[in-house]
């Protein structure tokens, strides 16, 4: 049943949990499964749905292009906690069969030749001894990896209240958010409207440090200069 009925409060409810630590219903960018529960809720989710707000909002922003979102748009119900595990693809064709995989290179990581423990015919004290280099060299191996550290690109869109707000004195106030895991980027102003501009900046955040809820809420503390921030762009580095 998916997320349940999206014009009813548990809906909404359940929406809102789903969101706590996601940006998108399906991936990391928005796309047709976006577009399926957006279509299926009657307005903005109330403010007590914070993280299905935040949500309503940015992808209210593509309001004029969802058709050019990616993805193939399925059944609301598809989507969410109990919603179906796999959509079948459009014409009730059978889903393409997973290719074989491939034959590991033979300068690939040596693990799988590297035996533990091997058939040693030692007996007592020499077996045991045998037994501990090979863990310890192994260790010492697995420790020489380095770590990948997941990161992502975000460009942000700040709007302020009025055409009297000073952009320069905002801009500041973004960029003295500071945490570990974040770096400010270039940023630029762009028109709106009745000469209201928007700034325009980007970002690049360790993905298990710094995620999007902590950027909106940190930076509309600055109640008297931002009126709201939106997600221009998520993208994975």
């Amino acid at each position: 049943m998916g997320f349940g009925d999206l014009k009813k409060p548990e809906g909404l409810k359940s929406l809102n949990s789903f969101l706590e630590d996601k940006s998108y219903i399906d991936g990391y960018q928005p796309s047709q499964a976006d577009v399926a529960v957006y279509e299926a809720l009657s307005g903005a989710p109330a403010a007590e749905f914070a993280h299905a707000l935040r949500w309503y909002k940015h992808i209210n922003s593509y309001s004029k292009d969802l058709k050019a979102l990616s993805g193939v748009k399925q059944p609301v119900d598809t989507y969410g906690p109990g919603g179906k595990t796999a959509a079948a693809p459009a014409g009730g064709a059978k889903p393409a069969a997973k290719p074989a995989a491939k034959p590991a290179a033979a300068d690939d990581d040596d693990d799988d030749d590297f035996e533990l423990f091997g058939d040693d015919e030692e007996a007592g004290e020499d077996a045991e001894k045998v037994k501990a280099d090979r863990i310890a060299a192994y260790e010492a191996k697995k420790s020489k990896k380095p770590v990948l550290i997941a990161k992502s690109n975000i460009i942000l869109d700040v709007k302020p209240w009025d055409d009297e707000t000073d952009m320069t004195k905002l801009e500041e106030c973004v960029r003295s958010v500071q945490t570990d895991g974040l770096l400010w980027g270039a940023s630029k102003l762009v028109p709106l409207a009745y000469g209201i501009k928007k700034l325009q900046i980007c970002c690049v955040v360790e993905d298990d440090k710094v995620g999007t809820d902590y950027l909106e809420e940190e930076i509309t503390k600055f109640e008297d200069l931002i009126q709201s921030v939106d997600i221009a762009a998520f993208n994975k580095i």
